[in-house]
Formats: C-alpha cells, sequence, structure tokens
C-alpha cells in the first residue's frame, strides 16, 4: 500500500455522501430549481451519485452539469479560450447551484470554477460541497456541506478513489 493510510472506506464514503445530500435538501428546502455542478473528474462522479440519491429521496430529477475549469486556472498554462467548459449544460440563471468537487484544499480549484460558471449563467446561489476539507486555504473560500474534515500537512495527498475510475471507492492519505 506504499504508506497509504484509508481514511474513508467504501461504506463511510457512502454515508458521508447521503449526509451531505440530506444537508443540501435541507438547506435548499427541497431540490426545485436546483442543478448539480461537478469539477472535473471526480467531482463529476460525486456529483451524480448526489443526484441518484435526489431522485430515490424527492422522486425528482436534479441536472448534473460537467465542469473543466481548466482555461480558470491561475496555476496552468492556459488553455485554448474556444474550449467548452461544461457538459450537458442546463439553464443556470435564477437557479441554485451546489458545486461538488471531491476535495477542498488552497480553494483554488473552487476559485477557477466559479469563473467558469460566470460562462454558463447566473445562479441565484452557489453552494460548495466537497467530500473531503484538508485545510491549508489560500484563498477566502469554505465548504457549506463537507463528508469529512481531514487535517492533513502539506507533505501528505489526499487520494479519492471512485469506482467509476478507480474501480473502487475510498479515500486514502499518503506522504508525498
Amino acid at each position: 500500500m506504499n504508506g497509504e493510510k484509508v481514511v474513508l472506506d467504501s461504506m463511510s464514503m457512502q454515508r458521508a455522501l447521503t449526509r451531505i445530500t440530506y444537508e443540501i435538501i435541507e438547506k435548499n428546502k427541497g431540490v426545485q430549481n436546483l442543478v448539480l455542478i461537478g469539477i472535473k473528474t471526480r467531482g463529476v462522479y460525486l456529483a451524480e451519485r448526489i443526484s441518484n440519491r435526489l431522485k430515490k429521496l424527492e422522486d425528482t430529477d436534479v441536472p448534473v452539469i460537467s465542469l473543466d475549469i481548466t482555461k480558470y486556472r491561475d496555476d496552468q498554462a492556459a488553455a485554448a479560450s474556444n474550449q467548452s467548459v461544461a457538459e450537458n449544460v442546463v439553464p443556470i440563471d435564477d437557479k441554485n447551484v451546489v458545486l461538488v468537487d471531491d476535495v477542498l484544499f488552497t480553494g483554488r480549484t473552487v476559485r477557477a470554477a466559479l469563473g467558469a460558471i460566470n460562462e454558463i449563467g447566473r445562479p441565484k446561489r452557489i453552494n460548495l460541497a466537497v467530500l473531503v476539507d484538508r485545510g491549508h486555504r489560500e484563498l477566502p473560500i469554505r465548504a457549506d456541506f463537507v463528508g469529512k474534515n481531514i487535517p492533513s500537512s502539506k507533505d501528505e495527498t489526499i487520494k479519492v478513489l471512485v469506482s467509476e475510475i478507480d474501480d473502487r471507492d475510498g479515500v486514502e492519505i499518503k506522504q508525498k
């Protein structure tokens, strides 16, 4: 396992996503006017899982938009500006949006996502849901819905595993 420590197993991850789902319903007083936006790659899979839970609980389809923030990142070379930032786009003007990502770290990914969202519409409100908040913020950003707070050092990496890509679910932490 190369010094990797499992901090969330498959069942714990499912429970965390279920808890986030209930919190989203409660905060939004239901799911009317709700759109989920998943940040590629793992955030999209987590958003789809939340959408599936919302369907079971509220009997309503909540759309999931897949967001590519590459051209909005401030730590990578600029990508082609004609590249589309989103897939499965539905109107988000005056909607309650929940932005979904796997790990909240410095806040720079979320800042980039907010820029990308402006390209597809103007939501009424944006909330942030993350499976893991590991601290070390560089920007004044905090999550509204958190699956698990995992204090970590900057010498560690946190890896979220999703069965759609990794053939298993879980969260691992390891030394760099």
